[in-house]
């Protein structure tokens, strides 16, 4: 399938609403605990909003809808109107829902103390579903008590191919949405974009001498899923560049000391950036790791399912402390739906809770001959492997793969099992 995001086609929006019900899910929520994805991901994808590829794919498993029927392939690359609602997409990631959250000490602290400072900048990287938009609203939640101004934008939005196609109307795109989102009217955008002056130097003035100017506050701006521009280097080199020259420019001019930049993404950057230019070694890193055995018993008993300290060892030796993966076990364990026996005796196989997960990344690697033979590659030893950097770098954005140096080791016994007996 084409292109890094996809919506369903609105003449097939009710057919998908009705597979709901009609695969007993009572809610949008259950449905969002059984696959393990964020809430406001199922609803995107019920109401024709764009959604990460295998996401798609993966929830038209789920609800048996064929994707390749309802896929709207059109507005998904030439469409204006498919990235209007930009504003209102947040990452497909694991439930944000900050009543429901376990900490992972001393990240949140460190993001919060970092993110009151003027000009700073916080870059998180893990793996997609990791919890990185959950950890981005838990520090926004915090931070809003300070009366700051709070604009969250996910780029994978942006992934249309008309957008991405130029520089200056991805920009000119971006600045009338930070403006939406700040209720400030963008009719005035065109007297700061002149002709022949470069759209990066416009977007800058734009926000200087216009957004800025008419705050008076600080204000966070925090940018999910970044690493969505890495295969678009002609997008990238400009923009990531512009986000440096701000983190920059606030250690010397006042009107910049107002904005915090939160950056997420899921994979290291394999773009070639000047080091002077790139967003990506400066500010404060914040890597995600999994859930500690500690934690994965406070996931549990958050949603009402109590795990002896035997079974939490056993879960980890099969999925790790990978959120995504637990919130499946959990759901599913707390309706009664399986024996813990029985969830870890077929896990692996296509009878199990992972069955629409595993089959989805299978689709993904089948699509790609070169990443599919390195992650045939990797599950055929328990040792750490050498893989080519960038295919290491595509895998451990999937998840499927942790980096240890410059090697690389499968990320969990669920996936061994699966993709070597696949593969």
């Amino acid at each position: 399938m084409a292109g890094r995001s996809l919506r369903v086609h609105p003449d097939y929006i009710e057919k998908a609403k009705k597979s709901l019900q009609r695969n007993r899910f009572a809610s949008q929520r259950h449905l969002a605990e059984d696959m393990g994805l964020c809430r406001d991901t199922i609803s995107k994808f019920l109401n024709g909003k764009p959604v990460d590829n295998e996401n798609f794919q993966e929830i038209c498993r789920k609800l048996g809808l064929d994707d390749q029927e309802i896929a709207d392939f059109e507005n998904d690359s030439n469409n204006d109107d498919s990235v209007a609602d930009i504003g209102d997409s947040t990452a497909d990631e694991t439930e944000s829902n900050v009543s429901n959250y376990v900490e992972r000490p001393p990240i949140e602290e460190r993001c919060y103390q970092t993110v009151l400072q003027p000009g700073s900048l916080i870059r998180i990287k893990a793996p997609k579903q990791m919890g990185k938009t959950t950890l981005i609203t838990q520090i926004l939640s915090r931070v809003q008590t300070n009366g700051y101004k709070i604009i969250t934008l996910n780029l994978r939005s942006f992934a249309n191919r008309k957008v991405l196609q130029d520089l200056d109307y991805f920009l000119n795109l971006f600045c009338r949405d930070v403006s939406r989102k700040l209720q400030l009217p963008s009719a005035n955008l065109a007297e700061y974009w002149e002709d022949g002056l470069g759209s990066s130097y416009n977007c800058n003035l734009y926000f200087e001498e216009y957004l800025l100017e008419n705050l008076h506050c600080p204000v966070v701006l925090a940018l999910d899923e970044v690493d969505c521009l890495f295969p678009y280097p002609h997008i990238a080199e400009d923009f990531f560049s512009l986000l440096r020259c701000w983190h920059e420019e606030a250690k010397k001019t006042e009107v910049w000391k107002k904005v915090r930049l939160i950056i997420s993404y899921s994979t290291e950057v394999y773009i070639p950036l000047d080091i002077h230019h790139s967003p990506f070694n400066v500010g404060e890193p914040i890597s995600l790791p999994e859930f500690t055995p500690p934690q994965v018993q406070e996931f549990a008993r958050q949603q009402g399912v109590n795990l002896e300290s035997e079974e939490i060892k056993k879960l980890i030796n099969l999925i790790g402390g990978h959120p995504s993966l637990l919130q499946i076990a959990v759901s599913r364990l707390k309706r009664q739906e399986i024996t813990f026996d029985k969830l870890l005796e077929t896990a692996a196989t296509e009878s199990g809770i992972y069955t629409d997960r595993l089959r989805t990344h299978l689709g993904y690697l089948q699509q790609n001959l070169r990443l599919s033979e390195a992650m045939k590659e990797a599950v055929s030893t328990p040792q750490p492997i050498r893989l080519e950097s960038k295919l290491a770098y595509q895998l451990e954005s999937l998840g499927l793969v942790r980096l240890e140096g410059n090697d690389c080791r499968i990320t969990c016994d669920l996936y061994r099992q699966y993709f070597r007996d696949r593969l």
